[in-house]
């Protein structure tokens, strides 16, 4: 452990608690008001409830804790730090978020707005993260983890798996409700498949971040 606790930058972690920062600013200025979602393990979660009163309390933290040993055994030990400390940055971030208003209140009555604006909180938020070596959440341990394996780069597999959650949910959500969550999740996907082609400063290369 004391090797890997030498391999960790303050560089990255600012950049990291930047990210978790803004992605909690967008769930809970756009996301929590609108009710458009993301897919992947919350689209889940909630589909199990409905078809097997499975409680998300019990599969959200089931699904999110293998998420994270499959980014462990896959992208190493550096990961797991990095992946607690953006995690640890969300809850903290949204925590402060929630003793304020909603800067946005009204943001639910214009859906396309809504689809596009979190998109772009959660791409830029999460391509952040993910590009120093990251996982704010379960959904982004498994993109991770699922890259190295997979002949597909990183914002197809969340494409992917976000569209396989969205249209199962179809069995219990209308499409009308649905179609702009499917709008959100296509575009935050590709959003930070390209944060992790953009050319930035050094202290964005995360190479390290994946080797025990």
């Amino acid at each position: 452990m004391r090797s890997v606790l030498k391999k960790i930058k303050l560089s990255s972690v600012v950049l990291l608690l930047l990210g978790s920062a803004i992605l909690a600013f967008g769930i809970y200025n756009i996301h929590s008001v609108s009710n458009v979602t993301e897919g992947g393990i919350l689209g889940l979660t909630l589909l199990l409830e409905y078809w097997f009163d499975i409680s998300p309390s019990i599969s959200g933290f089931v699904l999110t804790v293998l998420c994270y040993f499959l980014g462990w055994k896959l992208l190493g030990k550096l990961f797991l730090v990095y992946s607690f400390i953006s995690s640890i940055g969300f809850s903290v971030f949204y925590g402060i978020f929630e003793q304020f208003e909603p800067l946005f209140p009204n943001i639910g009555e214009k859906p396309l707005l809504a689809a596009v604006a979190g998109a772009l909180f959660v791409g830029v938020s999460v391509g952040v993260c993910v590009r120093v070596g990251g996982a704010p959440t379960g959904d982004d341990a498994l993109a991770m983890s699922l890259e190295r394996v997979l002949p597909l780069d990183i914002q197809w597999i969340y494409l992917i798996s976000d569209l396989v959650v969205l249209l199962a949910s179809l069995t219990y959500i209308p499409m009308s409700k649905i179609v702009y969550s499917l709008l959100t999740v296509i575009l935050s996907g590709q959003i930070i498949g390209i944060m992790q082609k953009i050319r930035f400063p050094k202290i964005m290369e995360c190479g390290e971040a994946v080797e025990d």
